[in-house]
């Protein structure tokens, strides 16, 4: 009777388990069937984060909401992901919760490919590569800003062109940036007005979508561009006259940064020039020279 008991008394703790384990199962990857329903199109990841998304965000993030210095951290990454186009995509405990999670899977990562490729690295690599796992995704996130800031730069000129042209045609500012994004190629500029265009119809102020737009992109030519746009709204000054300045002053930036990173580029090629070119002259040259030196020529 001890051992049926017993038995049946296991079978039960097994259903429960497995139960409890299905149940959470599907509550999340019903979760996550919503999240991809509401963003349908989804900003370009890494390698490293596609793969290890679903393992940190199941496993580590529950446990990163809990701790106690969790409002430090949101207020550190926050704005970060704001400026990487990641707010959709994932929250400060996510990206808290990917820095943790490598830690451990940058060396497993390592012993595995260790042993499949039968190499002798040392083991005392492991702790190296979880410091790098832990700050591999501030490099990540960092370089993603830099490129996405190059992007908006480089469409926003167009953007605010089209957008005067659709004002000045008789459109009110919401349906010209409709228009605005309907007709623009696609690219992170575009990406953020359609937030603009879905603050404001939430009932938003222009003003206050203005400067979330100026804090998400966090260039000065954005942040020059909202706030000349609430300056004329508190005037009611039109808005066009204003929007054509904006277009020129942003063309001529663009010019002068283009030629100024042209003359840096020839100061900064002179070090290869003189690391590999030089050494290479001078072989040519010299050579015969020596050549002809050593056998008493």
């Amino acid at each position: 009777m001890l051992l049926w008991a017993s038995t049946i008394a296991m079978g039960i703790a097994v259903f429960m388990i497995a139960n409890t384990m299905f149940t959470e199962e599907d509550q999340f990857k019903a979760s996550e069937s919503l999240d991809d329903d509401e963003n349908q199109v989804k900003p370009e990841q890494g390698i490293i984060l596609k793969y290890s998304k679903p393992f940190f965000k199941r496993y580590v993030s529950p446990y990163v909401g809990t701790m106690k210095s969790i409002k430090t951290i949101r207020g550190k990454y926050k704005k970060k992901l704001a400026n990487a186009g990641l707010t959709q995509e994932m929250s400060a405990d996510d990206f808290y919760s990917f820095k943790l999670f490598l830690i451990l899977g940058f060396p497993i990562v390592f012993l595995l490919l260790r042993e499949f490729l039968e190499e002798t690295w040392p083991l005392s690599f492991a702790p190296v590569m979880g410091i790098l796992g832990f700050y591999y995704p501030d490099i990540w996130i960092d370089g993603r800003i830099k490129q996405r800031k190059d992007d908006i730069l480089v469409g926003f000129p167009f953007i605010v062109d089209l957008l005067a042209l659709s004002i000045e045609a008789g459109l009110d500012f919401v349906a010209a940036i409709s228009k605005v994004i309907d007709k623009a190629p696609a690219g992170p500029i575009v990406d953020e007005f359609e937030i603009l265009l879905k603050e404001l119809r939430i009932g938003s102020s222009r003003e206050e979508a203005l400067r979330s737009l100026a804090w998400r992109c966090d260039l000065i030519q954005v942040t020059s561009f909202s706030a000349a746009l609430i300056a004329a709204n508190s005037v009611g000054a039109s808005v066009g006259p204003i929007l054509k300045g904006q277009s020129q002053d942003l063309r001529q930036k663009r010019s002068t940064d283009a030629e100024k990173k042209g003359a840096e580029a020839a100061t900064k090629i002179l070090l290869p020039m003189f690391m590999f070119f030089l050494p290479a002259v001078v072989i040519i040259i010299m050579a015969p020279l020596a050549v002809q030196w050593m056998t008493g020529g």
